[in-house]
């Protein structure tokens, strides 16, 4: 399956549906003079010069690799998902002066039973759409056709309503389509500022899911010389591109070439099974020939691990010989004094060891 095709394909049906909608529901609101089908029709527009937009994000992210963006362009899709929601926030705003317009001066609609019978149709076509081009995003991982599909079935729940608008004014007269229109606009402004928030924090970097972050760690604890693996930082670069980096424990007895091999198998398997790209693999070397560090282990880590917020304490060494001891922990992010309670542990096992240098790391909770 080629994704930018799949992306591409599903656009352009995006965009010749649009079109046609947006042409039925114009014609259907200038004939019964309804605002809240005029504006409908607006944002049928909006879809289409979105899914525009998504083609020229697919187009963009599919670029290869250059000097100036070695890790490639993957991250443009994340940019017209952002473009594409200014577009909703742009026409729920917009749709919302025009709504306030009619409810100042408001006008007697009209509706023809041919224009119930095409706006219901329009209901049943964007209902279809926005399903297929929902589930079609998720698969192939796209934003912009997510995004795309949550607004089309928005846009079905509008047209529905407007179906309801006309069927109280058939029924007892009273025309709410100003009001609708209103409510229209306010649903679609709404979306637009969710979309974008979601664009945004991609954008930024957002946290990998736990499973997914398990499933690689799993792996890479395949391998009998690894006792743990920590530390996994996953940097997306678009759908199709993460790039990490991981530490692994591993016995102290392992030699340079043992490790060199090691390395390159948990990195074949990762990105085999994964798709990840392992761009960094560093060691922690564990003691493994002194029971007395074994002990000390043991005492700091029941230590450690009884203060509120810790996560998690790894990659333990000590040097019996130069009397150094060095770990990580991870402390919660909801800790109200995260460097406080470091400093606090660090003086406590300071106090219970001071004839050793300590050197502990404050980690951060990235994946753990």
């Amino acid at each position: 399956m080629n994704r930018d095709k799949v992306i591409i394909r599903t656009s352009i049906i995006g965009i010749i549906t649009n079109v046609l909608l947006s042409g039925f529901k114009a014609f259907i609101g200038l004939l019964t003079g309804s605002i809240a089908i005029i504006l409908d029709a607006v944002n049928n527009i909006s879809d289409a010069l979105s899914s525009v937009i998504t083609i020229i994000g697919t187009k963009l992210a599919g670029k290869q690799p250059d000097k100036e963006h070695p890790y490639g362009h993957g991250r443009g899709e994340y940019m017209t998902a952002m473009v594409i929601a200014a577009i909703v926030l742009y026409a729920g705003v917009t749709s919302f002066v025009e709504a306030v317009k009619k409810i100042i001066s408001p006008t007697t609609p009209e509706y023809p039973a041919t224009s119930i019978i095409i706006l219901i149709s329009a209901v049943i076509v964007k209902l279809l759409l926005g399903t297929y081009v929902e589930k079609t995003g998720e698969k192939v991982r796209s934003d912009s056709l997510i995004a795309s599909g949550k607004d089309a079935l928005l846009d079905a729940v509008i047209s529905a309503s407007t179906i309801a608008a006309a069927a109280v004014f058939l029924i007892w007269g009273l025309s709410l389509e100003a009001w609708l229109g209103a409510v229209i606009s306010i649903i679609i402004i709404r979306s637009g500022i969710e979309m974008l928030r979601e664009s945004f924090s991609e954008i930024l970097g957002e946290r990998v899911e736990r499973e997914y972050t398990d499933d690689i760690k799993a792996t890479i604890t395949s391998f009998p010389e690894v006792s743990g693996a920590y530390d996994l930082l996953l940097h997306n670069y678009g759908p199709d591109t993460m790039i990490g980096s991981v530490h692994i424990e591993v016995p102290d007895t392992m030699t340079a070439y043992e490790l060199d091999v090691l390395e390159r198998d948990i990195a074949e398997a990762v990105i085999a099974k994964h798709g990840v790209i392992l761009a960094g693999i560093s060691v922690y070397s564990v003691n493994t020939r002194d029971d007395e560090a074994a002990e000390i282990l043991d005492d700091i880590r029941r230590t450690v691990m009884s203060h509120e917020y810790l996560l998690q304490l790894h990659g333990f060494f000590i040097n019996l010989e130069k009397k150094t001891i060095r770990f990580d922990i991870i402390i919660d992010f909801a800790c109200p004094d995260r460097d406080g309670l470091y400093q606090s542990i660090v003086e406590e096992i300071q106090s219970k060891y001071p004839e050793y240098k300590l050197a502990v790391t404050l980690d951060v909770d990235a994946s753990d």
